[in-house]
């Protein structure tokens, strides 16, 4: 079933395929990541760097929780992704169905257990004393949109599995110009504190999600789900915690990773945290291009993977290494010339800026690395390679705890430079693994891993 909100990737120049999916996922991100700058910004300027460091210290564990969630729901949009290039139309809406049950019950479940666990999660972390009440303040609003926010994911995620980036755009942009708006009225008009920067957020992307969900049952077929549809699948529910179990591992191990990191950071003090908490937030906007370019390979994979066509699966990471190399280069060159006036846009003290700028010097000339990872990584995930997603996570985690440690016993006087050093070092070492899982994967690529493979069901 063709329709204009559907995009079928398993014919055509891949090129074009990839970033006409990847340019609307990558608009989107852009809008996304500048709420997100927005909430650093206006957290850092009108309630002064402590705050943004107490806000800075929950990402890790915040996204630890939201990983899970996502990573489970990831293995349902693979799914879909291989019931849909097959030309499997009944077994898609059916996975589109499943994919809610799994997703629900995944964000109620995370939700709560990261909500009773902040105060403990954080103290472990070694967050300052001061910083603690907004830090759990902080963390524990986010815990409670887990849920909520679990709706946008969730139709996000199956439109995009379908070959639809365009849809979730559109209320992606909708929910930053009203976050913009809330995080003014909520942290500066209203003095919330960090709880309206939370609130803000929450309050958005609920809007939004529930307006993208109501718009693709309306406007895309797939959506439109009889009660057979409906009826859970223990077969399609299986595959896809199979593929998105190791996937929500892989997020949360990479975030343990982190979280063992921001320790390392914390013990630096203040000055050191809201630097990081500033680059971080500001090197999301290299991370966005390659994600954008990596979903779009996960898609494209997914649905050549489900056709039986390997060729264009290799194409397809051929073309997105080209395509992000190019970005690489672009990025690197703004973050070597530009690093202070972008760390002014985030914080007043002259200190924090410094120690930020010197970081993102440092950082931008290793960025190809993360160009490597992310395409290989789009590739792997979007034809269900199970056991790379935990790997990858595994790496991660051994790399952000061992090379802290190993890099202040031999070099004494690295101090918080460390820190970023660190950064580099897993990427390098990250990279090297996820391209040779790629070629071990290429050269021993089996489609009986294919979902569409079962029970033998042929539905056009």
């Amino acid at each position: 079933m063709k329709t204009s909100r559907t995009l079928n990737m398993t014919a055509g120049n891949p090129t074009r395929l990839l970033l006409s999916f990847a340019i609307p996922m990558l608009i989107g991100n852009l809008f996304q990541q500048t709420y997100s700058l927005a909430d650093s910004m206006i957290v850092g300027q009108f309630l002064g760097s402590d705050a943004l460091a107490a806000v800075g210290s929950t990402g890790s564990v915040t996204f630890l929780f939201f990983s899970i969630c996502n990573g489970i729901g990831s293995g349902a949009g693979i799914v879909t992704a291989q019931f849909f290039g097959a030309g499997m139309f009944a077994r898609t809406k059916r996975a589109i169905a499943n994919a809610a049950y799994i997703m629900l019950t995944a964000s109620l479940l995370m939700g709560v257990a990261a909500f009773f666990a902040a105060p403990l999660v954080l103290g472990m972390m070694g967050v300052p004393s001061e910083l603690m009440p907004d830090a759990t303040t902080y963390m524990r609003m986010s815990c409670i949109g887990v849920p909520l926010v679990a709706v946008y994911n969730y139709s996000s995620s199956m439109l995009r599995s379908l070959g639809d980036s365009k849809t979730p755009l559109y209320f992606l942009i909708f929910s930053c110009f009203l976050n913009i708006v809330l995080d003014i009225l909520c942290v500066y008009t209203l003095n919330m504190g960090v709880f309206g920067a939370a609130l803000a957020t929450i309050v958005s992307q609920v809007i939004s999600g529930i307006g993208c969900l109501m718009y693709a049952i309306r406007k895309n077929p797939y959506f439109r789900l009889t009660r057979e549809d409906m009826q859970p699948d223990g077969e399609i529910i299986r595959q896809s915690v199979r593929l998105g179990l190791p996937m929500a591992l892989q997020w949360s191990l990479i975030s343990v990773s982190s979280t063992a990191l921001q320790t390392f950071v914390n013990s630096f003090g203040a000055q050191a945290m809201a630097a990081f908490t500033a680059t971080n937030r500001i090197e999301q906007l290299v991370h966005m291009p390659y994600g954008s370019i990596s979903a779009a390979l996960a898609t494209y994979s997914g649905q050549n993977f489900g056709a039986h066509d390997m060729k264009r699966v290799k194409e397809g990471f051929r073309h997105g290494m080209l395509i992000s190399s190019m970005f690489t280069l672009l990025m690197m060159i703004v973050y070597q010339l530009l690093n202070q006036p972008i760390m002014r846009l985030f914080v007043k003290e002259e200190a924090v800026i410094l120690i930020g700028a010197d970081a993102l010097k440092l950082t931008s000339w290793f960025y190809i690395f993360l160009s490597l990872i992310y395409m290989s990584r789009g590739v792997l995930n979007g034809v269900g390679d199970a056991m790379f997603a935990l790997m990858n996570g595994i790496v991660e985690v051994i790399c952000r705890i061992v090379i802290p440690m190993v890099l202040v016993a031999l070099i004494p006087g690295i101090g918080r430079m460390g820190i970023w050093w660190t950064t580099v070092i897993t990427w390098i070492i990250s990279a090297a693994f996820c391209i040779l899982r790629y070629v071990l994967w290429r050269n021993k690529a089996d489609f009986s891993k294919s979902v569409v493979q079962m029970n033998g069901e042929e539905q056009p």
